[in-house]
């Protein structure tokens, strides 16, 4: 990762420090205090787990080494809001986050608003400790992460109501409710290839996982000029792409059997061979033919792929494309759907975990795992670049992930 300007000045230091932290507890106004404690499965977090979370990420990497006199807010904070730091001590099991009735959320906004107070008066000295102050941009990056799992992990819970309730309001331009339809035809986008350079370069910050920047080899290949829609996803449902075992892998039709998967999360179809809809942060919508699939594991994203003769893309060929797309790209690389590849995540060539428990950030989760790139409809702005990583298992679907298509030339 890059270090912060240590020239900047103090008031914009607190300035971004306040809007990034202003912005989680904007994305929670809208919850009920019954909503911030629910958990709607293992791998969702409670909205007040995160907003104490990312607090505690503070407490413990900032203010617990660098604050004069340090005491913690709540010693039992540190076990019941520790994600998977084992180099920081026990944690509270994830799949019970959402058992942790107490403390109450009114307990947690103290413990935001007191290590807001701290970590302010502690500016001063951050402008003057270049590792200090990589340390609380991480902590800011850590928690516009935090932003977006908040979002689908909402949207996650309230699916699971029998009553469909709504986040926001459709005409708010939140998540997947300030999608636009996609507006050109498919097509494709050719790429010569040759030796090109893959990674984070550049001055700004970067997560460690998006370096050594390095070089490879890419034949030429196309990708597909926007992502795979609704309407094209309908016609594999429609096809049985869903019954047919020769379109997916063996481990995959496994996992649709014992799931029971007919058709991406989140579509729902009323009474017997009725119109499809899909349940969004504004609560269920009609199923639009021109929106973008969303909600898609990498087992669904590959059956796809296969039935549409076509394959997903590597993640070196879509950060090449997408470092070229200003000129000669495809639509829709960023701000609609994380884009699944057929890469498993894993180290580039040189790369090396960090020392101490922040070295536990990206690193040792490089296995049993497929790498994601562009960005989502859920995520900040800032986090929006051609280098970005994303990773999850191939069974995660309730992030808002997407297809691009790929085909060799």
């Amino acid at each position: 990762m890059t270090t912060m300007d240590t020239g900047s000045s103090l008031t914009v230091l607190l300035s971004r420090y306040a809007a990034v932290r202003n912005h989680t507890m904007a994305l929670v106004a809208p919850l009920t205090a019954e909503d911030c404690g629910a958990q709607s499965m293992p791998d969702a977090s409670p909205a007040k787990w995160h907003l104490a979370h990312t607090s505690w990420f503070f407490e413990t990497f900032v203010l617990e080494a660098h604050e004069p006199g340090f005491a913690p807010f709540n010693p039992a904070f540190r076990v019941l809001f520790n994600s998977y730091y084992n180099g920081v001590g026990a944690k509270h099991p994830r799949p019970q986050r959402g058992l942790l009735t107490r403390p109450a959320l009114a307990e947690v906004l103290a413990y935001r608003a007191d290590v807001d107070r701290r970590v302010a008066r502690l500016m001063p000295t951050v402008l003057q400790n270049d590792a200090l102050g990589a340390l609380v941009e991480l902590g800011l990056q850590h928690e516009q992460q935090h932003q977006e799992l908040l979002l689908t992990d909402i949207k996650h819970l309230l699916s699971c109501n029998p009553i469909f309730p709504a986040y926001c309001d459709a005409t708010l331009p939140v998540g997947d409710a300030a999608i636009t339809p996609a507006a050109a035809p498919p097509g494709w986008v050719r790429v010569e290839g040759g030796l090109v350079d893959i990674g984070h370069k550049g001055a700004g910050f970067a997560f460690d996982n998006e370096s050594p920047r390095h070089r490879c080899y890419l034949a030429p290949y196309a990708l597909a000029s926007r992502l795979v829609t609704c309407g094209e996803w309908l016609a594999f449902v429609d096809a049985g792409g869903y019954q047919q075992p020769a379109h997916w892998l063996a481990e995959g039709w496994d996992w649709r059997v014992v799931q029971g998967v007919e058709h991406p999360l989140y579509w729902h179809r009323q009474g017997d061979g009725g119109p499809w809809q899909v349940f969004t942060l504004a609560g269920l919508q009609p199923l639009q033919a021109a929106q973008p699939a969303l909600h898609l594991s990498y087992y669904e994203a590959e059956a796809y792929a296969r039935w549409a003769g076509a394959r997903l893309p590597t993640e070196a060929e879509w950060e090449h494309a997408a470092q070229q797309a200003p000129t000669n790209g495809p639509d829709q690389l960023f701000g609609t759907a994380w884009q699944w590849t057929q890469s498993s995540y894993a180290a580039y060539p040189g790369f090396r975990v960090a020392e101490g428990a922040v070295g536990e950030y990206n690193g040792k989760f490089m296995v049993n795992q497929y790498v994601l790139r562009g960005s989502s409809c859920a995520t900040p702005a800032g986090h929006a670049r051609s280098s970005y990583r994303n990773f999850f298992p191939a069974t995660a679907r309730w992030q808002f992930t997407g297809l691009r298509l790929a085909r060799d030339l």
